[in-house]
This record gives C-alpha cells, structure tokens and sequence, in this order.
C-alpha cells in the first residue's frame, strides 16, 4: 500500500482536529476541512512537491498575463475577507473560513503541480 495516503489522512485528521477543537465545533465545515487537508497532503507526499518552491505554471512571462494574473490573485487574496465582513463572523469562525479558503487555493496549485509532474513522467 502506499504509505503517502495513511501518512495524508492522518495530516488531515491533524488538522481538522486542531480546527473542531479550537476554532469550529461545526463537524460539517471540519469534515471539509479535513478532507481537503488530507488531499494535500497526499500530493505533496505522493508527488515530493515543494510548497514554497516554485510552479512554472504560474509563471508568465508577458505583462498583460502578469497584470490579469496579478487581478486574479488581489481577488483571491480580498475575498475571504470580504465574506468575513459580509457576514459578520467572530474570530473562531474567521479563521475557520480563512483556513478553508487557504487550503482550497493550495489543492488547486498542489493538483497542478502533480498533474504538470505526472505529464513530464510519462
């Protein structure tokens, strides 16, 4: 068996754990996170990628990609919070959101990455 995926679901265990016991008593919310906590943790395991590296898929070289790619992450950056504010939550449950929302983001550049790793493998 591969030892990438118990050693993923015990991370994301982890760290659900951490957020139903410090910040969400909501087991629904925890449920999602700790789900997608344990997918990352299986591609950065399965596939050795590196989270402070660099991903030659968000490299652009021509400026307008640069600037559009620049919009996309203000909007990614600022959205979170304006939900926040939006709903007016309290400090748990906005770190809640803010940890779900990170770790959304991070699946999707972590799925990229495996998959570009994956392409140049075979």
């Amino acid at each position: 068996m591969n030892k990438s995926l118990p050693l993923a679901v015990l991370v994301g265990c982890f760290v659900g754990g951490l957020v139903y016991r410090y910040l969400l008593s909501d087991w629904f919310v925890t449920a999602a996170i700790t789900a997608l906590y344990s997918g990352i943790g299986y591609f950065l395991l399965a596939y050795d990628i590196s989270l402070l590296g660099e991903h030659e898929q968000f490299t652009f070289h021509d400026k307008y990609d640069r600037l559009g790619h620049t919009i996309g992450l203000c909007g990614v950056s600022i959205g979170p919070l304006a939900l926040i504010e939006y709903i007016d939550l309290q400090l748990p449950e906005t770190a809640g959101v803010l940890i779900l929302t990170a770790g959304i983001v991070a699946y999707f550049v972590i799925l990229s990455a495996a998959q570009s790793r994956q392409a140049k493998s075979t």
